[in-house]
């Protein structure tokens, strides 16, 4: 996720720590760096001058060139600028006072506008909401299928529009808050027309949806690798129709962040979500301050911790924090943790919320994908309780059993060794015994 500028950023913020003490100079050095990795990752051009100025303005008052860590004050005012073009905090899903609460959701055809009508629904279950979805499109009847299949699918109630009805637009608008209203279902999420391209007539279309309906949110869903284009189109959307807020589609596979960096300062807007995966649970509440902190190789702690909240069975966590404190980590323990990251989301993902550097520098390089989980949990099966407790054990012969045992190359059980070492010489490291210390207390956030 936005790879490509989260390289480029850190490698300027490398080049600041290395510097004795922060001058005109190397500042103009650095903000040169700063300002080619925005500019290449697609970020709208006033977007980067404002940026840019804003650091530089602040990196080179009196204070910050006099203090003891220039350098690291000046990666915090780009964090700082980086969360403030984010949309500073984290904006929440409106509901009314007076249900149903309809959600509109607007955008370009190919956007994910309909697949993120069945993650928003799937979301709000979560809330102990009854969602109700709806797709509206009177060009496109078809686009009805679709949606019924989603629902379906999350096993959630879905209502269709007779082609009588859709004659009758306005009519069946109100129609439909009437039976939203009686079935007590809370929010009603209504998929709307798309076209490839923004068009008056489509916007007319819009307009009079959102005056029937009166929608408590009106979201608007975007494609961020196409960049610039999701911007424009979102600007255009603002100024036709009026949005409350944006969420992002496709931002795992995202290594630019064109969209991600540009779209609130052009709107006006914040983003609410992201989707970052084609499962229907791969919508995330999008924190500024967090992905401002993992472009920067910060990492993203309360995000990997929330993941971790959700899927953990308490019991077994507190026992690991147990087992880990005093430095007892076996092969058994790693099997069942590398299983417990695979439920959290893909391994790439949740490596790239861990920091850069500190305990976890070398962490990105273990090179640990989701097909090798089974592979792994197969091998570790195939050892004794012995040879799970103490691994030293392990000769060669031993090694050439277990490959047999679990089907697998002995290449393969060397290289699960080796990765196993090096988690638990990071373990033993000050700063990750540190972090263990705070679990399993739930941190407050």
């Amino acid at each position: 996720m936005l790879d490509q500028l989260s390289n480029r950023l850190q490698k300027a913020m490398k080049y600041l720590r290395g510097e004795g003490k922060i001058t005109e100079k190397n500042m103009a050095e650095a903000l040169r760096m700063i300002r080619l990795a925005l500019l290449e990752a697609d970020v709208n051009f006033r977007v980067v001058k404002d940026f840019v100025e804003r650091v530089k303005h602040k990196s080179l008052e009196q204070e910050v060139l006099l203090s003891l860590t220039p350098a690291q004050q000046v990666i915090q005012i780009v964090r700082d600028e980086l969360t403030s073009v984010l949309g500073q905090e984290a904006k929440k899903l409106k509901f009314s006072s007076s249900p149903p609460s309809i959600f509109m959701l607007v955008g370009l055809q190919g956007s994910g506008k309909t697949t993120t009508c069945g993650k928003l629904a799937k979301w709000v279950l979560t809330l102990k909401k009854n969602p109700l979805l709806v797709s509206f499109d009177l060009k496109r009847p078809a686009a009805q299928e679709q949606m019924k299949m989603i629902a379906q699918m999350l096993n959630l109630p879905f209502h269709e529009l007779t082609e009588e009805q859709m004659a009758s637009p306005s009519e069946a608008l109100r129609d439909l808050i009437k039976f939203t209203k009686d079935r007590s279902n809370d929010p009603l999420i209504v998929d709307t027309a798309g076209r490839l391209h923004v068009d008056e007539e489509l916007m007319e279309e819009l307009r009079m949806v959102r005056d029937t309906l009166n929608p408590t949110e009106v979201i608007y869903i975007g494609d961020s690798m196409t960049g610039q284009d999701a911007v424009k189109s979102a600007q255009l959307f603002e100024e036709k129709i009026g949005l409350t807020s944006i969420i992002l589609t496709k931002l795992d596979g995202d290594a630019r962040g064109g969209a991600a960096l540009s779209i609130v300062s052009v709107t006006g807007k914040p983003i609410m979500f992201i989707g970052v995966g084609e499962k229907f649970d791969k919508l995330e509440v999008f924190h500024p301050d967090r992905m401002a902190s993992r472009v920067l190789g910060m990492g993203d702690i309360l995000s990997l911790v929330e993941k971790a909240e959700q899927e953990a069975d308490l019991k077994e966590a507190e026992e690991l924090a147990r087992r880990l404190k005093k430095q007892e980590f076996t092969l058994e323990d790693f099997k069942k943790q590398l299983v417990q990251m695979k439920k959290m989301g893909s391994l790439s993902q949740v490596m790239n919320l861990l920091p850069a550097g500190g305990a976890f520098k070398n962490i990105s390089k273990m090179n640990i994908d989701d097909t090798k989980i089974l592979h792994y949990e197969a091998i570790i099966n195939s050892m004794t309780n012995e040879e799970r407790e103490n691994p030293k054990l392990i000769s060669g012969s031993r090694r050439s059993r277990i490959a047999r045992g679990s089907g697998r190359p002995i290449s393969e059980v060397n290289q699960l060794l080796k990765q196993f070492l090096e988690v638990r010489k990071m373990m033993k490291k000050p700063q990750f015994q540190k972090l263990i210390g705070t679990f399993p207390k739930t941190p407050s956030f």
